[in-house]
């Protein structure tokens, strides 16, 4: 029986990958299973692997195809001949009759069915070897948008059938290690989704960067989808928290960043051009192409999809612009993150200082590289490109793909980390920064870069060459341990990259380093604005909270989406919020900050910590911290949160505290919600009974217990040798409050580095019971390893003295 030569997308599933092609069984496959879980699909048709086979035997080509690229092979063509060559066999050949009549009659029902004649379709290359868990095959063939009638439609398929053979398709099924003529090409046909009225983009299941697995990533531009594929333009960037997303009272976007979109793709009304690049106007730059509930139910889609096929997936949406509705229109297994080994984990990191950047812009994966800058504005240049230099331009598209493969790292002027340079530079293992907006126009040819992407979100680009090194953690060699290994974090823009470490939990999140990085405003400057009286100050609180309501609600969306990202890696497991530790003197530098901080002779011992709560000075800050806290915790999901309180001196401070948080809905015991107390001041080991009548449990603050037991200021050179956390007097103090907050059934911790510094301090630690440690990500291992020695030898020691009949 012979094949059929066009199958409507509702005749294919998964398992047609060989009749339709992977990007064409998906949309089946999607239309069967998951149109319940509310995964639109346009409806379409798919002309079949057999009709590609059968059209190459109907011309004789096949031969004429394999003579080709043996002369490429045997080196007497070039790529870019053979592909012209191979393309024009393809594109001089017209449709046998009953495969042009075949997609005219599929067209025409699929009028029927949308009540029109002659509509608008989509017209997708899709090929028997792509979309698969091991390579993507992403953008190697081509697609046409706004296709209408008949005649086009014939014409847009037969140019798909040449696209099996552009430079890129082939050079990437070598790489691969595919045969050319293994691989056969189905062209899908859908409804054209009005995305150029609404918007389009990508979403990946997974964090792109760290395969991070919890969250949902989604760019989204106005118009067409194809500029940001290409990155061609710089989108939003949504990030979403997927263990909250099936509580419909939840809104949990870690993350939503505007980008500039400056321009959009359209649908063209006259000519022979079918789309069209457009300027956008001030009002779509300035606005989020989706609302939250669009993101949300994009998310869940994804979502739908990724439980579905059961791995990480890339996939392409667009919103109707003239029905709101968002459909999915392309997924695929996520190639970079889907097939690494997950029990490794390599970190990058400069060894050397830098300057500043001269350069910055979203850092794609996590490496660093350095090498001489090539810039380059046609892929057309691969035979001057130099084997290790650093690739700069404004965008790159498939075309440009065995260019990249010579680079050491990439540079754009535009796109975001769904863009198509991102991926493949992600598949190709390359570090890059992109959407830096100007690299074309500051960097020159030959000059020496260092590109870092491993310093967060953020990727920067060095002038010279910076020294660094990378190291490769075996995940299966870090021990278990009876205390409980936990992380210190600061940046929620770094957060996720250490997810892979077995930590149980996070020990310190320290809330300044969202304020004074991310929010940069001082919270009081916020609510009494019309208190600031330095005019650059002003200027630069309005521009950081243009767009939101009031300027309180800048500070309390900023900071819960940061503690709330912070805390989603670790999820469920604990995430300790120490609320803000700023001394007088540094909160001063904040914008605005001048006007309602004290001058202080000795801010270490001043207005800090538990103190500042309730003073009148910063009680309205304050509560912006609170709100904060439980937007992160009610709203968005990220339940794990503890709150620390930091240098509370005295229990009756502690009252205080606590009144004031209840006051601003963070009451200890409701929701779960557990509040812990910095265990810095002498007055909290003496007092410890009375703190844990108060407190959840103890994180020892190991510099300010130091540095108030011996009497010696933490930052002072003159007096460094005799600040040491293992003196015997901070010593007894840690052992003390230990015992004593057990006895009182509370937990006690400890963050900072001297457990991963000092093995006998790990030690002292073990022997005292303590219930866990908080490191740097840098250290986690080597303390791990000490943590785990020093419970083994106590064990054994515990052995030695049990009596024999016990034993």
């Amino acid at each position: 029986m012979t094949d059929a030569l066009v199958l409507d997308l509702t005749e294919v599933g998964q398992t047609d990958v060989g009749r339709v092609g992977g990007k064409n069984a998906s949309l089946g496959e999607m239309i069967h299973a998951l149109s319940a879980a509310g995964v639109r699909v346009p409806p379409g048709f798919a002309t079949t692997a057999a009709a590609y086979r059968a059209h190459l035997d109907a011309h004789g080509l096949r031969p004429r195809i394999e003579a080709a690229l043996a002369r490429y092979h045997e080196g007497a063509a070039s790529l870019q001949d053979t592909g012209t060559a191979i393309r024009r066999m393809l594109l001089d050949t017209d449709f046998t009759p009953d495969l042009a009549e075949a997609i005219r009659a599929a067209y025409r029902k699929l009028g029927d069915t949308l009540g029109t004649a002659d509509p608008a379709v989509a017209v997708r290359s899709s090929a028997t070897a792509e979309d698969l868990p091991t390579a993507s095959f992403a953008g190697q063939q081509e697609t046409f948008l706004n296709v209408r009638g008949e005649r086009a439609l014939i014409d847009a398929c037969r140019a798909c059938y040449a696209s099996l053979f552009t430079d890129r398709a082939i050079a990437y099924r070598e790489m691969q290690g595919f045969a050319h003529m293994q691989v056969a090409l189905s062209v899908g046909v859908q409804a054209m989704v009005r995305a150029d009225l609404g918007g389009s983009g990508i979403m990946f299941t997974i964090d792109t960067e760290s395969g991070f697995p919890g969250v949902v990533l989604i760019s989204a531009a106005w118009g067409l989808g194809e500029p940001v594929v290409q990155g061609a333009v710089d989108p939003d960037r949504y990030l979403v928290f997927k263990p909250p997303l099936a509580d419909p009272a939840k809104v949990p976007i870690l993350d939503k960043t505007r980008g500039s979109k400056t321009q959009k793709m359209i649908c063209a009304t006259g000519g022979s051009a079918r789309t069209t690049m457009v300027e956008t106007t001030r009002r779509e730059q300035s606005a989020l192409v989706l609302t939250d509930a669009e993101i949300l139910d994009l998310a869940r889609a994804g979502v739908a999809i990724e439980r579905h096929y059961r791995r990480p997936m890339d996939i392409e949406w667009a919103k109707d612009g003239a029905t709101g509705e968002i459909f999915i229109v392309q997924a695929r297994p996520e190639t970079v993150h889907g097939t690494r080994a997950a029990a490794t984990l390599r970190t990058w990191r400069l060894t050397g200082k830098p300057r500043p950047p001269i350069l910055t812009g979203a850092a794609v994966g996590e490496k660093i590289a350095a090498g001489p800058v090539q810039v380059v504005h046609s892929p057309d240049a691969i035979a001057e490109f130099r084997e290790g230099a650093v690739l700069v331009t404004e965008s790159t598209d498939p075309d440009w793909v065995p260019l990249m493969r010579k680079a050491a790292g990439i540079v754009t002027d535009h796109g975001g980390p769904t863009s198509h340079a991102a991926i493949v530079s992600r598949e190709l293992g390359l570090p890059a920064v992109v959407g830096t907006q100007r690299a074309t126009a500051i960097l020159r040819d030959g000059q020496e870069v260092t590109l870092s992407c491993a310093e967060g979100e953020e990727g920067r680009v060095y002038d010279g060459r910076v020294p660094f090194s990378s190291t490769e953690l075996d995940l299966s060699t870090i021990p278990e341990t009876r205390t409980a290994m936990m992380l210190n974090i600061a940046s929620p823009a770094a957060a996720l990259r250490w997810w892979k470490l077995p930590a149980k939990g996070i020990g310190l999140a320290r809330m300044e380093f969202i304020v004074s990085a991310v929010i940069k405003a001082h919270p009081m400057a916020l609510v009494h604005f019309d208190q600031v009286t330095d005019p650059a100050a002003r200027r630069e609180i309005e521009a950081l909270t243009r767009g939101y309501p009031d300027k309180p609600a800048y500070f309390v969306d900023t900071l819960a989406r940061g503690l709330a990202r912070i805390a989603a890696p670790s999820h469920p497991h604990p995430v300790i919020v120490r609320m803000s530790d700023f001394k007088s003197n540094e909160y001063a530098h904040l914008l605005g900050g001048a006007a309602f901080e004290p001058d202080e002779e000795n801010p270490m011992l001043g207005l800090r910590g538990a103190s500042r709560y309730y003073s009148p000075r910063y009680r309205d800050a304050f509560a912006l911290e609170c709100k904060a806290v439980l937007k992160a915790r009610r709203e968005i999901g990220a339940d794990n949160i503890i709150v620390m309180i930091p240098f509370c001196r005295t229990p009756a401070e502690a009252d205080k505290v606590l009144a004031v948080m209840a006051e601003h809905g963070l009451k200890r015991g409701e929701d779960g919600l557990e509040v812990y107390v910095m265990c810095e001041i002498p007055s909290n080991v003496i007092l410890a009974e009375q703190f844990a009548e108060r407190f959840d449990g103890f994180s020892i603050g190991s510099n300010d217990l130091t540095q108030l037991v011996l009497g010696v200021d933490r930052d002072s050179a003159e007096l460094r040798e005799l600040f040491d956390e293992r003196d015997e007097a901070v010593k007894r103090m840690i052992a003390e409050v230990i015992r004593r907050a057990h006895a009182a059934g509370r937990k006690v911790g400890i963050c900072g580095e001297a457990p991963s510094n000092h093995p006998d301090f790990a030690a002292f630690l073990v022997e005292c019971g303590i219930d866990s440690m908080s490191l740097n990500p840098d250290g986690f291992v080597a303390a791990a390893k000490r943590v785990a020695e020093a419970e083994a030898q106590r064990a054994a020691s515990a052995s030695t003295r049990m009596p024999a009949a016990a034993r």
